[in-house]
């Protein structure tokens, strides 16, 4: 099979721009290759050094199980490009033998405040956060949407649910505090709330819950039936 030169491929058929606009996940074994290869040769360009490298070591295993030597022998990829590729699937087997993470589980809306009381309490605005959940409803991120004044914050659907399809969310907790202490929610929380859900019903990202953080103190909008 014959493979392109890469400027002669249309800019939104190149593996680096694929890269961005459709994720590494979508994109060829080739394709990866070809991007740690970054250019090919006069006779061949660095789709077809991929194709060639993964054909000669037959696949990804014996690829990073080469040596730099036995990478170099092929035709086209001398050392810097036989480097180039060795650094980084060890980088990938690195992140391969990392431990696995432990992720925090909400199962109800205290193990939501062992997890932001003691950050949120305490703070001079409001800070309006959203705790991105996986299908098990465990914590994959939590990120500040927006700060606000001592008694608002301006949060758009966009905003948030931009970060929660970012990390393939299935799922949100809203949480903000009240610099007050108080955490009864307000007319506003109640309102902003029920538009993000219904955003989110739009989307596909389920908002579970909306907790107020106060002194010590906390209020679930779902709890109080609130939404």
């Amino acid at each position: 099979m014959t493979y392109p030169v890469m400027r002669e491929l249309p800019p939104e058929q190149r593996p680096r721009e694929r890269m961005v606009k459709e994720g590494a996940a979508n994109l060829s074994d080739i394709d990866l290759l070809a991007i740690m290869l970054r250019t090919g040769t006069a006779k061949a360009s660095a789709m077809e050094l991929a194709a060639a490298l993964l054909g000669r070591f037959r696949d990804l295993r014996a690829l990073a199980q080469a040596t730099v030597e036995e990478l170099s022998e092929l035709k086209g990829v001398g050392p810097a490009k036989a480097v180039q590729v060795k650094a980084a699937l060890e980088l990938g087997k690195r992140l391969a033998a990392l431990p696995t993470e432990e992720r925090p589980v909400i199962r109800c809306p205290e193990d939501v405040c062992t997890l932001v009381m003691e950050d949120l309490r305490d703070r001079d605005r409001e800070y309006f956060q959203a705790l991105l959940l996986n299908t098990k409803n465990q914590v994959l991120a939590r990120e500040t949407i927006s700060i606000g004044t001592l008694n608002s914050s301006m949060v758009h659907p966009r905003e948030l649910f931009k970060m929660a399809i970012r990390r393939s969310a299935a799922s949100i907790i809203l949480v903000h505090n009240h610099p007050s202490g108080d955490p009864t929610p307000s007319r506003e929380d109640i309102s902003l709330t029920k538009r993000l859900i219904e955003a989110g019903e739009i989307i596909g990202i389920d908002v579970l819950d909306h907790i107020v953080i106060g002194d010590n103190r906390f209020t679930s909008l779902k709890s109080k039936g609130l939404i």
